[in-house]
């Protein structure tokens, strides 16, 4: 993620993203060993302090209360998008979706070869998460909306939870000197506010977009 952007929903930290088991796939799909061992060597990079295995969770948590709630025309394609979409992840650099996309393309075909999986439409989900901020309802279907609504679920989160979700983030480009990144963020901030839909799909809009709008006006006027 960029300093002017934000890709992520999350709670506070757990455990790092460490490991553990592998989530449950919908559809039958079972993760291999290897294939999940590479997920898991993939987010766990040094220097994650927000895109770990703890924010794949929590995307996945919120395509659970999608498939629950709404349902998913294709869930597994879905599924193995939120597990890869942060997968290669370096703070500023412009190609990560780029590069997850066909680190997820290169899995599928590696370890789920013969599933009759839509590798095409896990590569445009992933590679629209690039694009958090700049689209609008009517530049995505009803899936794509919602996919992307949930990775950016963090922002109508509690103010406690996206306030580490903050700091997070702020760790993360540590690199970056303060006022760069501090603009960025105002920047982007602001651009999500002038937005007339934060999200995208009316079903996130309906549950988070008045506590996602509270949450970015109360950390720009903390910082004027």
């Amino acid at each position: 993620m960029r300093p002017d952007a934000a890709s992520g929903a999350g709670e506070a930290r757990a455990d790092g993203g460490a490991g553990g088991a592998p989530p449950e796939a919908p559809g039958g799909l079972v993760l291999p060993e290897p294939l999940w061992s590479a997920v898991r060597a993939a987010y766990g990079e040094p220097g994650r302090a927000y895109h770990d295995l703890d924010h794949v969770r929590e995307v996945l948590r919120r395509v659970d209360e999608v498939a629950r709630d709404v349902g998913w025309r294709r869930p597994r394609e879905v599924f193995l998008a939120a597990l890869f979409h942060d997968a290669v992840y370096v703070p500023g650099r412009r190609d990560n979706e780029a590069r997850s996309a066909a680190l997820a393309r290169e899995a599928v075909a590696r370890w789920l070869p013969g599933e009759g999986l839509d590798e095409g439409l896990i590569e445009r989900l992933i590679l629209l998460t690039a694009r958090h901020g700049a689209l609008g309802p009517a530049d995505v279907d009803d899936e794509e909306a919602l996919f992307l609504d949930c990775d950016m679920a963090i922002l109508g989160s509690d103010p406690a939870a996206f306030d580490a979700y903050d700091r997070a983030i702020a760790a993360e480009y540590s690199a970056v000197p303060p006022e760069l990144y501090a603009a960025g963020r105002r920047h982007f901030f602001e651009r999500l506010l002038a937005l007339e839909h934060i999200f995208l799909s009316p079903y996130f809009r309906e549950r988070l977009e008045a506590l996602a709008r509270d949450n970015l006006r109360r950390k720009l006027e903390a910082a004027s």
